[in-house]
């Protein structure tokens, strides 16, 4: 069912209305006058009262109200055609109609005016909501457009970090390759120890290259959402002997100590990913480690059946200011020489692996990197 809508009262129209319909009721009933009470036409002539208050507002109410009174004199009240009310009781009656139409009237144009007022604001409440509505969406779609560009910037600024961490880092390990490949290939005679240095030499940065690009596709591959691990069972004590037997030569001038638990249960995780993150870290302690100093790596029973494993270095260690950022992808300190990828990776393969991992600093100096790993159950 449709609401009723009232449009804005025009008086000359409910004037209008309300004098042609006081005209029409009293032709109407003049024929039944000797039949009918006062009462009828006075009830009656209200209605074209009400109309013109309705349509009008209360100028038409009253001007009709004064109207239906005239007629209900003239063709009411004997005698007929005259404005005289010789009779107490018609005079009553006339006065009655005279109040009641007048009180009707102007309570029915203020109902109607009530009723345009909140028609009119129920309008204007509409209009706001649209406006609303209107804005909300385009804030909606600069938000949008905002992370849209928010994204297309960190892409920019990952790409570049991509570039340099890629031209530093090969050109290292291919300068030296290409070097002594260079005064080989020369025919430059070396003795049998430095012949084999060099070739050792060319080997390390052969397996460094590797390294970075196997570093960087496995980010490619997180950044992706495709790193999906192989779980398995792992042996954490052969994994970590593995790893420091084959960067043994990253350590030199350091010595690589073990502490792992004799009794420490095997790991569920991937192999592989594992692997990555202990030679990661490694390679990190090998970077900062000074000469003559002990790189710890161990493992132990965890909380809630983890594995907590770590990598102590006696380096300088990792300042307050920045220990928040030493996760992030190409992110690395003013004075570093590494490319910002290998803790990167680090976080998000223990991370996919169900573990964590995060910074401790020692007593003694250094930095301690700190991961979990769940072990196998049953």
């Amino acid at each position: 069912m449709k609401a009723l809508h009232f449009r804005d009262p025009s008086p000359v129209t409910g004037t209008v209305v309300g004098l042609v319909l006081v005209g029409v009721l009293t032709g109407v009933l003049v024929p039944f006058r000797a039949q009918i009470t006062r009462a009828t036409p006075a009830l009656v002539l209200v209605i074209a009262v009400v109309a013109a208050a309705v349509l009008g507002g209360r100028l038409a109410s009253v001007v009709t109200a004064a109207a239906g009174a005239l007629a209900f004199n003239l063709a009411f009240i004997p005698p007929y055609g005259t404005l005289r009310i010789p009779v107490v009781d018609d005079l009553v009656a006339f006065a009655v109609f005279i109040a009641v139409g007048l009180s009707i009237g102007t309570l029915v144009a203020t109902l109607a005016e009530r009723r345009r007022d909140a028609e009119h604001r129920a309008h204007e409440l509409q209009a706001l909501n649209a406006q609303l509505e209107a804005v909300q969406s385009e804030r909606e779609r600069l938000a949008l457009e905002a992370n849209r560009v928010a994204v297309l910037e960190q892409v920019d600024e990952q790409r570049a970090a991509l570039l340099r961490s890629v031209s530093h880092d090969l050109r290292t390990p291919l300068s030296v390759i290409s070097a002594v490949t260079s005064d080989l290939r020369a025919g430059i005679v070396y003795d049998a120890k430095t012949r084999d240095e060099l070739l050792d030499l060319v080997l390390d940065e052969a397996h460094r290259l590797d390294r970075i690009v196997a570093n960087l596709l496995m980010l490619s591959r997180y950044q992706t959402g495709s790193l999906k691990p192989v779980r398995q069972a792992v042996d954490v004590r052969e994994l970590v002997s593995s790893c420091a037997t084959r960067l043994a030569r990253l350590f030199r001038n350091a010595t690589v100590k073990l502490d792992i638990d004799d009794d420490l249960p095997l790991a569920y995780a991937d192999y592989t990913q594992v692997d990555q993150v202990v030679t990661n870290l490694l390679e990190n302690a090998a970077r900062h480690a000074p000469d003559g100093s002990t790189v710890l790596v161990g493992a132990h029973r965890g909380d809630a059946g983890m594995i907590r494993a770590f990598v102590e270095d006696e380096g300088p260690g990792v300042p307050e200011n920045v220990r928040d950022r030493i996760f992030e992808p190409f992110w690395h300190g003013d004075d570093s020489t590494s490319s910002g990828v290998g803790l990167a990776i680090c976080k998000a393969m223990v991370e996919t692996n169900g573990g964590t991992i995060h910074l401790e600093s020692p007593e003694g100096g250094g930095a301690r990197f700190v991961f979990t790993l769940p072990a196998r159950r049953g």
